[in-house]
């Protein structure tokens, strides 16, 4: 007879969705070989939102803006950010994102703000790993 203590309250796990099946599928994009460079020691993804949202480049923007240079941008803040809130598994951050076209001077409109969380949690194999998400995306 199972210790009714260390029984599943709910039951039996019928379905799992791995970290490594949502990067395959593209709802995380993993950014980890660019975020050890920003100092990170453990692998780090973005959610397919935050990607299209802080970091893809938008139609217009080529010659202005990189992509890599985007991703730079959040990691370096997704850093700042986790390094003051050791003591948490989250933490909100906050990213700033200027419009840069040929059809909209920068001074005409202030920098977007947005408000991604940084979450550390157990991966695939229980290793610590980095998501930088929207609240939704959770």
């Amino acid at each position: 007879m199972p210790d009714p203590r260390t029984a599943e309250p709910f039951g039996p796990v019928i379905s799992v969705y791995t970290r490594s099946q949502a990067i395959e599928d593209g709802v995380l994009v993993d950014v980890t070989e660019t975020a050890r460079e920003a100092g990170f020691k453990i692998p780090v993804a973005l959610s397919r939102s935050v990607w299209d949202r802080l970091v893809a480049l938008p139609e217009g923007y080529q010659g202005f803006q990189s992509e890599s240079g985007r991703l730079w941008d959040v990691l370096w803040m997704a850093r700042h950010y986790a390094l003051r809130a050791s003591n948490s598994d989250r933490v909100r951050m906050c990213v700033l994102v200027r419009d840069i076209r040929k059809d909209l001077c920068d001074s005409e409109r202030p920098p977007r703000r947005h408000y991604p969380i940084v979450a550390i949690g157990a991966g695939d194999d229980e290793a610590a790993v980095i998501t930088v998400m929207f609240p939704e995306d959770d």
